[in-house]
């Protein structure tokens, strides 16, 4: 993305999840456009490998060791992007982990669960706070957070879909927010090649929902053929740009050359009576409604 195309020239990002997948195509592609970028991860070598790349492509890093959940590990990643780059206009989340092989809410333990829901929501959380504070306070900004479409309970487990849904919870309360302080809240639920989309176990998960009809002849040749990250990183990167100003509280899915938005949830009618002047339903007239 050149600088004539929304490029990101001067702008300061910080990446949480930053140094494998899709995280660190993020990154490379915030670095490209120009962006000065903060590299978030939790195994040190990682983190160096990461910087040390974009460094040696002409971008401008520097890297943040830990969690991204974990206490001060997003303030941190907020401090370093103003004492090394003087800025901070763009907050993005790829943090995450596979669920246990073969989880599902009858076999996750509890200990399993709440380490799913810190990988994925609250460290979206702690990202969203940490940054959006400064990004309130400067009256601009950008935060993208990574979904899925787990989320809607088409690939199996418990605590990986829970957790994501989380996100997408959390994207449009924080946009609602932050709206009137200028700052822009979106999610992309991104499907692409990466460590949580490979192996044998992952093929096995998959396989598994198809033989038991969840997932169709489409949807499983799409997750056993993912596409590159490189794919999704752009929308990414245009939702932090000037092009997506006018955007906000939206939730995108991307996958290979795949763009597409998901409409606000709105219930279908069914039914209504004025409970002021009405008795509530009996189960007799809700049979008679939904079975």
């Amino acid at each position: 993305m050149s600088a004539g195309l929304g490029g990101l020239g001067g702008r300061v990002a910080i990446v949480g999840g930053a140094t494998r997948g899709i995280g660190l195509s993020v990154a490379h592609a915030l670095a490209g456009a120009g962006a000065s970028v903060v590299v978030n991860g939790r195994d040190p070598r990682a983190v160096e490998a990461a910087v040390d790349e974009i460094v040696g492509s002409g971008g401008a890093a520097v890297g943040v060791v830990g969690s991204a959940a974990a206490e001060g590990v997003a303030e941190g990643m907020v401090a370093t992007a103003l004492d090394k780059f003087g800025a901070l206009d763009i907050a993005i989340n790829c943090a995450g982990v596979a669920e246990p092989s073969g989880s599902t809410v009858l076999t996750i333990s509890r200990e399993e669960f709440a380490d799913q829901i810190d990988a994925h929501l609250m460290s979206a959380f702690a990202l969203t706070q940490a940054a959006g504070r400064v990004m309130a306070e400067q009256g601009s900004g950008a935060i993208v957070l990574t979904g899925s479409a787990a989320s809607y309970g088409m690939f199996g487990g418990s605590g990986y879909p829970a957790g994501k849904g989380g996100v997408n919870a959390l994207t449009l309360a924080a946009a609602a927010d932050l709206k009137d302080a200028g700052v822009r809240v979106n999610a992309v639920l991104p499907g692409a090649r990466s460590r949580l989309s490979t192996g044998d176990d992952y093929v096995r998960h998959i396989e598994g929902l198809h033989e038991r009809g969840i997932l169709d002849d489409g949807l499983r040749d799409a997750a056993l053929d993912p596409a590159p990250p490189e794919f999704v990183a752009p929308l990414y990167v245009f939702l932090a740009s000037e092009h997506g100003k006018a955007i906000t509280g939206q939730i995108f899915s991307a996958a290979g050359g795949f763009i597409g938005r998901y409409e606000p949830a709105q219930p279908t009618f069914i039914a209504y009576r004025d409970h002021k002047d009405s008795a509530p339903y009996s189960l007799d007239e809700l049979a008679d409604l939904l079975a």
